[in-house]
This record gives structure tokens, sequence and C-alpha cells, in this order.
């Protein structure tokens, strides 16, 4: 086996001066790769294929031109050449096909694939045709297309051998409040619509999980377009009904046989190996009339699903002195922001007189359901400023689903109020976050809390012992109303061998950021596979945009996806063994 080590300064000394690099070397790192992207871009006309990339390349490092020799003569790659070789065919995706993909996200956010609960997601038009949008990709690149019955869309790319892994994404989204597509300069956004704004592209599904599914797509063209040979078929499978519980997965379950290896694109790097169970604990209010002398809430809404935690939270008061009930609301509000933000981040409260109604609006900072700590959640903020304003309000369902936010959680999401709190060392801690309000078409009122379990306990065991402090409160304050609580479990695995330590490689010697396993607040259907490790798309240290307002994906970050994909295609595909 060959070994080469890249310097820096040699290497940038050669690209200046026309040179070839030492010729000892590692594998390339990150800096060699930033020299290579910069020789690139400022070398005027670019290569017009990968071969003459590899040309360029080996120019500007005579280190690499044994590999590239051993590429162009169709030799069997193997160690430090397969490696570069594999690193470059990523780092030539990157830079040729970057605006290609980019279009692609574009057109992929453009189909609104939100759940519609009236139709099945496999008769959803917009599911219909963001398969035939990936149908025409696959067949554009020349890989395999299958459609399992509008569930799960495959593209393939084969191998030389019987053996293959599985590539996991989904397509379908969480819903949008358009109202909070509002940039800090003003700029209205459209979910729905791609806006790019320097390195920023805004839009549903650009990170979750639209970016991953473009970026993919073209790193397995890359590879059926170089040549390289890949010993273990690729299966890209795209999941249609993620967002809401996977059932598209489990029905792919019973008509096809799962890889045994799996890489997820929907978490985080540099490797996820555990995860929180998500959780949904729905409690239903009877709907209750009230006297129009009295001032009562007669609406209120917060996230648009329960697994986001929403920009903006209101409620609508109608009925009594609504002169006087807007004047205590107004002398309330300095002390409450004043109190609340000392205890978790800034919000804003604005109080709009109609000619018949109340409007308040709390304005927070949104995030994922699974990470209610990167959010000033502004629902429980909403249900805590009308219960301490002062304001008396008709006691109908809408005031005791106040009562039950401010009674069981207030403004934590650690379970802190019901006494439930616990953690695990490697996952971290539960969490319990109220997100949605909404009136169900049944006359009842839905409240919905976003639960993120961690290993220690089992989803019977949080199940009983939640729906016993439910049902404890409600007696308490003789409070008629129903519990509907799903509990998923977690997972935590410990994947060992090649394939892990591969991953951890590529993201390390890409990023120049530490590489190791790590867990996830959030839920993928990761779950529902064997031996999988989620590998992206969120880079740590930043905050995860997914579900949030104002959903984007970074350019850099993309970036670096495309050129690890690429490399992880082409590299676990020629593992000797997987574990």
């Amino acid at each position: 086996m060959q070994r080469f080590r890249f310097s820096l300064s040699a290497l940038s000394l050669g690209i200046a001066l026309g040179l070839g690099a030492p010729a000892f070397a590692e594998t390339l790192q990150k800096p060699a790769l930033d020299q290579l992207a910069a020789a690139w871009k400022s070398g005027g006309k670019a290569p017009v294929d990968f071969d003459a990339f590899l040309a360029q390349a080996a120019k500007a490092n005579a280190a690499l031109q044994p590999a590239v020799a051993a590429y162009r003569s169709k030799a069997t790659l193997a160690g430090d050449d397969l490696v570069n070789i594999a690193r470059l065919l990523g780092l030539y995706n990157r830079l040729q096909n970057q605006q290609a993909v980019i279009a692609s996200i574009g057109t992929m956010v453009a189909i609104p694939t939100v759940r519609n609960v009236q139709v099945p997601p496999h008769e959803s038009p917009q599911i219909i045709d963001f398969g035939r949008l990936v149908e025409k990709m696959a067949k554009d690149f020349g890989l395999a297309w299958r459609n399992v019955d509008n569930r799960i869309f495959e593209v393939s790319l084969k191998g030389r051998g019987s053996e293959e892994f599985g590539i996991l994404t989904h397509s379908d989204v969480v819903p949008a409040v358009l109202s909070e597509w509002v940039l800090d300069d003003g700029t209205k956004l459209d979910p729905f619509t791609m806006t790019r704004v320097g390195d920023y592209l805004y839009g549903r599904g650009t990170i979750d999980d639209k970016g991953s599914i473009a970026a993919v797509l073209y790193a397995m063209k890359a590879v059926k377009d170089s040549g390289l040979p890949i010993d273990r078929s690729i299966r890209l499978m795209i999941e249609t009904t993620e967002e809401t519980g996977g059932d598209a997965m489990v029905y792919y379950r019973t008509k096809t046989q799962l890889p045994a290896y799996n890489i997820v694109l929907d978490s985080k790097y540099p490797a996820v190996v555990a995860e929180k169970g998500s959780g949904a604990l729905k409690v239903f209010f009877p709907a209750e009339t009230t006297d129009a002398a009295s001032t009562a809430i007669t609406a209120m809404s917060g996230a648009a699903s329960a697994n986001a935690i929403s920009q903006t939270a209101a409620a609508t008061l109608k009925g009594g002195d609504l002169a006087a009930v807007a004047a205590k609301l107004e002398a309330a509000k300095s002390a409450f922001l004043q109190k609340y933000e000392s205890q978790g981040g800034k919000f804003t409260i604005d109080i709009a007189r109609g000619a018949d109604s109340i409007e308040i609006k709390v304005t927070g900072t949104s995030a994922h359901g699974s990470r209610p700590e990167e959010g000033v959640n502004p629902l429980p903020r909403l249900a805590l400023f009308l219960q301490e304003s002062g304001v008396p309000l008709a006691a109908n369902h809408y005031l005791k689903a106040v009562k039950y936010i401010d009674g069981l959680y207030g403004t934590g999401y650690l379970g802190e109020k019901m006494g439930l709190g616990y953690k695990d060392d490697f996952m971290g801690p539960l969490t319990l976050s109220p997100n949605l309000i909404r009136m169900g078409t049944d006359g009842k009122l839905e409240m919905t809390t976003n639960v993120r379990m961690p290993r220690g306990r089992t989803p019977d065991e949080l199940k009983s012992q939640v729906t016993a402090k439910v049902d404890a409160w409600a007696a308490a304050n003789q409070v008629k109303l129903e519990v509907n609580y799903d509990q998923g479990n977690w997972m935590a695995r410990d994947p060992k061998g090649a394939w892990l330590s591969t991953l951890l490689d590529i993201y390390g010697s890409t990023t120049g950021l530490e590489a190791k396993p790590v867990p996830t607040a959030g839920s993928t259907t990761a779950k529902l596979m064997p031996n999988a490790i989620n590998f992206g798309p969120a880079m740590p240290g930043k905050k995860y945009t997914a579900h949030n307002a104002k959903e984007y994906k970074e350019v850099p970050d993309l970036d670096a996806d495309m050129q690890m994909f690429t490399e992880m295609l082409v590299r676990i595909g020629n593992l000797q063994q997987m574990q």
C-alpha cells in the first residue's frame, strides 16, 4: 500500500508555481482538498470531465500520480489509492454539479409534499409529482428506478456483487406558517419557493430532506459517470411519510427485503448511533359555550405540526368589557416579559384591539420539536400570560387548556413540573414540549405535547407515569378531558466495524472536525431499518433549522454533503466487509 503525506505549504507552493508537491503523503485531508478547490476556481476554464480534473490534480500534486494512473488504466483500486480517487471524485462532483444540485432542490421545494389528512399520502398529487421528478432524474442519470406504490421511491446503482447497502431519505415535509417566513429585513419568503440569500437556501425541505435527496442523486450520478466499479449495489430509498409516522416504510417492509446495512441522511454528522423515542401526548377538551357577557378565549393557535416549535402563538378574546381587558393586558405585559425572559430567552407580546375582539400574539423562536433548547416556545408563554394577566376569563375549553399548560409544563420542557425528568448520559434528557393547539372537527380542542424519550425508561413506563400526572391534574382541577398518548421507543446501537469507521474518516477528513459517534434527540425511520446509521446533513455547532420558520440549508454545508456522499458511495460500496 502506498502512503502519501500532503503538506499544505508544499501543495500551495506547487499549485502556485505549477510544480508537483513532494511525493510523500497520506490520503487527502481538508487543507489539501481546499487547495485543490481553490486551484479549480482560480484556474479559469474548468476541466471538462473527471479524467481532466484528475490530470489537473496529479499535476498540482505528484503524489497523486500513481492513484490517477491506476484509475486511468482501470486497475483495481484499493487502500489509499481508492480513498484518494473517491475523495477527488467527491470534490469534482461538488465543484462541477453544485449549481445543478441547487436548481434541483428548488424544483423539489416547489412541490409542497405536506401531508393532507383528507388524502392518503400514496394518492397525494404532490407525492406523485415528486416521484415523477425523481424518476426523470434517475433515468437521465442512467440509474435504475422503482416506484413501490407511491410509498417508497427507489433509485439504484448496481454493483458487481450480490450485496447491497441502503441509503434512506424522505420527501415529505412539515407544514409551514406563511406569516412566519419573514427575514429580519422584512423580506417575505414563500416556504415553497426556494430563495437564495447569500449562502442561505431558504425553503421548506431544503435541509429536511430534499437537500439530501438532490445531493445523493448527483453523487450516484458522479459515481456512475466515473466508471469506478463498486462491489455492493446502492439502493436509495425515498420515504414519503417520515414526518407523520413512517407508515410508508412499514408498508414497504412487507413488499421487499431491506438491505442488511443502511445509511440514513436525515439527522446530523458525524454519525448518529442513538436516537430518542418520539411521542405525541394528546389531551382533548370537549368544547363548551360561554355567556357573551363574559370575556372568553375563542381561538388559539401554536405550531402547524406537533414536531415543531412555532415562531408565533396567538389567542383571540371576545365578550365582556374589551376596553378594560385590553388595558389590563397592556398593564401586565412589561412585568411578565421581564419575569419570563430571565427564565428562558427573549420573546415579544403584541396586543391588538379590534371592533369586537382582542388579538394577542406572542413571538418566540422556532425550533425542531426534538430540540426545544434551541427555541423559545411562544405557546406556553401565551398560556401563562393569559393566566397571570389578571383578566377574568370564562371557564371554557380554551381556558382549561391554558391551565393545563400552566399546571404541568410552565415554560419548561424537561418534565420539571410533572416531576418526571431524567436523562441518559449519552442520549441526553427527556423533553416534553407543548407545541400544538387546535379545534378538531369533532368539537374537541386538541393540545399536543411533543415528547422525546431517552434510554432509561420503556415507552409503557413513561406513558403510565405521564398519564397518571395528567389524570391527577384533571381530578384536582375538576377538568374533563381525554388522553391519547403514543410513545415510540428509543434506539441505541453499537455499530462497530469498517462501515462506521469509514463514515467517521470521511467526515473528519472532509471537515477537519472531530469525528466520533453521537446521539440525536430526533427520531427517524432509521429505527425501522436494520443496522442503520444517520450520516448528516446537519453540521455540529449549528442550529438545525428543520421544522423551523425560515428553514434553510447553507451552501458550504451542501458542498460538504455532495463531497462526502460521493466518497461514501465509493468506499462503502467497496468495503471487503461492513463489520
